[in-house]
């Protein structure tokens, strides 16, 4: 009787050992790489600010949300001409090709805070929650978003000079 425990109790960790390999492997392949990330300042009575990054998706995958505790609303946009006029709108997921990077920045795709619970100051931290799907599987990844000055730039630090760029 031992002996057939002992093979029984073999084939079900090894049974549990490809269950977890299988779990592991699947969040391999939505591993994305957020590099960049910062937060556009704001001035005391602005409402909305954007969040800009480069994402890098080791497969296919698309950025289907984002949430923050400093806004009300956190929205993937899109912004683009639409005849001679720049437009900006809400997309429901941002595709991002395996291996490829993927620029979120001004006048580009990019994220928006609505609704800001408080003024956000150069230096200050934005915690970011990016959800991620890959296949039927959705993926969380926090990232902590550095605030820049107002009219900073994708390009510029935070102590470096403005660049009088298009803001929201």
């Amino acid at each position: 009787m031992p002996y057939t425990f002992h093979i029984a109790a073999r084939r079900t960790l090894h049974l549990v050992t490809l269950a977890t390999a299988a779990m592991l492997s699947g969040h391999a392949l939505a591993q994305v790489d957020i590099s960049g990330a910062w937060v556009r300042g704001t001035v005391p009575a602005q409402t909305a600010s954007g969040a800009f990054m480069t994402l890098h998706a080791h497969e296919a995958t698309a950025l289907v949300g984002v949430s923050s505790p400093v806004a009300k609303t956190v929205e993937v946009h899109e912004m683009k001409m639409d005849g001679n006029v720049m437009r900006m709108r809400a997309v429901p997921a941002l595709d991002l090709p395996a291996m490829q990077n993927v620029e979120l920045k001004p006048g580009g795709y990019h994220i928006m805070l609505v609704g800001l619970k408080q003024p956000l100051k150069a230096g200050d931290k934005v915690p970011l929650t990016l959800t991620f799907r890959i296949g039927q599987k959705t993926v969380e990844k926090r990232v902590d978003a550095e605030v820049r000055a107002l009219n900073a730039t994708a390009g510029q630090a935070a102590d470096s000079k403005p660049a009088g760029h298009h803001h929201h």
